[in-house]
């Protein structure tokens, strides 16, 4: 891949034989950015799992300390009689059949779908709709939960969802490069954190092998861990 003259003259402010500390990456991190608009902020865990077994695949929620750069549209599939409820919570989008026919129609003007135990059997119609999307409501995502109004909070809060891909590496994109140094700090700090402690029973020994942070257009940092 061919990279411009900015790019290469950006990476030669990063010491790719050394691990940073956190606080040493953010402020490099914003460096050696060259874009010219508020590019997002990706984090890339390398892990020692192998999510071709069961007891080593990991997936998990956390809630970030300060958010993140997005309010995520939240819609709440519910029983007519919890529209209201679900709305207060601060629900975008609640409803039961009108919800249902607009999905069906591809109208899903949403980023996260929430629903209850006893009403994801009803979703089975549109899972075709919602999979390809990453809407498919899930307990592991914790977007099929019984206490509704608290799901909708923390999802409002900045709760992100991670996971790890087929070749066992983690990818977060969550923040934004015009974010106060010491809150990105917090928030890499409380995702590591919740990683390590959804560690899966299969994985022996370390999970985090690498961890590297880089901006939509700059070169990749990485980190101490």
């Amino acid at each position: 891949m061919k990279h411009g003259k900015k790019y290469e003259e950006a990476k030669k402010l990063v010491d790719k034989s050394k691990a940073y500390s956190l606080a040493e990456a953010v402020d490099l991190l914003k460096k050696v950015n060259y874009a010219k608009f508020d590019a997002g902020i990706e984090i890339a865990i390398k892990t020692n799992a192998n999510p071709k077994y069961n007891d080593q695949m990991l997936r998990a929620t956390t809630i970030l300390p300060h958010g993140t750069w997005k309010t995520k549209k939240v819609a709440v599939f519910t029983t007519d009689d919890k529209v209201e409820e679900a709305k207060k919570a601060g629900a975008d989008v609640a409803g039961h059949d009108s919800l249902l026919a607009n999905i069906k129609e591809g109208k899903m003007d949403f980023d996260v779908l929430i629903t209850s135990p006893d009403l994801i059997r009803e979703l089975a119609p549109v899972a075709k709709q919602l999979g390809p999307k990453g809407l498919m409501p899930s307990p592991k995502a914790g977007t099929v939960a019984v206490n509704i109004a608290q799901a909708v909070e923390e999802t409002k809060k900045g709760k992100i969802e991670f996971r790890l891909d087929k070749t066992g590496n983690i990818h977060a994109l969550v923040w934004k490069l015009s974010f106060d140094n010491a809150k990105l700090v917090e928030n890499v700090q409380a995702l590591l954190k919740a990683i390590e402690d959804n560690k899966p029973t299969g994985v022996k020994g370390k999970l985090v092998k690498k961890v590297v942070i880089a901006s939509t257009m700059s070169p990749g940092i990485q980190i101490e861990y």
